[in-house]
């Protein structure tokens, strides 16, 4: 299955030694999470990788290959300690080809003391391609086209953003970024993704690659961004077109599901942390398209 992952479905699998709202917060000494532990078949963690350098200029990332910010290493590394103290542990990781996720996952498993695991890196993972908005700031889009354009091209379920031409300033950066080299060619890479085109190419990875380790007993651990995650999430939970709109993810906070025998949710996912914070984190990402 892994190397199904590498070859069929565009992704790299790797064993690496880790670097020395309603929504609940999980905790391991919470007696419900225990009961809830009982139930599910199956247990899924996900974390958004913490805040990269365009999420601190608040600049329309996509597939630019954005490094994590200060703020953002600092996030991996409690992510790995809420991981700990909730005393999860991991057979395989999944993670994008983008830098933030990558360095996020490593992190937090450095950060929590785990052992040795194989690490699958597929750009189906990667975040939501914003297409011509790569590069420009969220607020100050917002301030030209309007709070609710912008909320469109960031959450809306079946619009995508304008495309990005051959004479985009990230253009070269990210179609000939050597990482794809062996995934994609040119005329392949997506010109601007909706949620609905990036659950397109996200979820056929999860049936067919991830589905099958979870199946077999493994305890999977994904590192990805906002919207390829809430893609999964909305194929978890089942929700409505209209209200993913609403779901925000904040960075660096893992989150867990219990799944069934099908693998659908038990419940909603249950973020690792402080309730307090979680909610500042999540209002933060709700703010950054609004104009200033």
């Amino acid at each position: 299955m892994l190397a199904l992952a590498r070859n069929y479905w565009g992704g790299q699998c790797l064993c690496r030694l880790p670097l020395a709202d309603a929504r609940r917060v999980f905790s391991s000494e919470d007696p419900c999470d225990k009961e809830a532990e009982q139930k599910g078949k199956f247990q899924l963690v996900m974390v958004r990788h913490g805040e990269s350098e365009w999420n601190q200029k608040n600049l329309f990332c996509g597939w630019f290959n954005a490094q994590l910010s200060e703020k953002g290493k600092q996030e991996a590394c409690a992510a790995g300690k809420a991981l700990k103290e909730a005393k999860l542990e991991f057979d395989i990781a999944h993670t994008s080809m983008l830098a933030r996720a990558q360095d996020t996952l490593s992190t937090a498993l450095a950060a929590c003391e785990h052992k040795r695991i194989p690490v699958c890196r597929t750009w189906r993972l990667n975040e939501r391609h914003y297409g011509g908005l790569t590069g420009l700031n969220k607020a100050e889009t917002a301030k030209k086209f309007g709070e609710d354009k912008v909320k469109i091209w960031r959450r809306s379920f079946d619009t995508p953003p304008p495309p990005m031409e051959e004479d985009h300033e990230y253009y070269a950066s990210i179609v000939k970024d050597p990482i794809y080299a062996d995934q994609l060619k040119p005329e392949e890479f997506p010109k601007a993704e909706s949620l609905s085109l990036t659950i397109d190419r996200t979820l056929p990875y999860w049936e067919e690659v991830i589905v099958p380790q979870i199946r077999e007993g493994k305890r999977i651990l994904i590192a990805a961004h906002g919207n390829s995650l809430r893609g999964v999430v909305k194929h978890l939970e089942c929700i409505s077109d209209e209200d993913i709109m609403e779901l925000n993810l904040p960075t660096g906070v893992p989150f867990v599901y219990q799944l069934d025998v099908n693998l659908k949710a038990l419940g909603t996912l249950k973020f690792l942390g402080d309730p307090e914070t979680i909610r500042k984190a999540m209002e933060s990402v709700a703010n950054q398209g609004k104009a200033k």
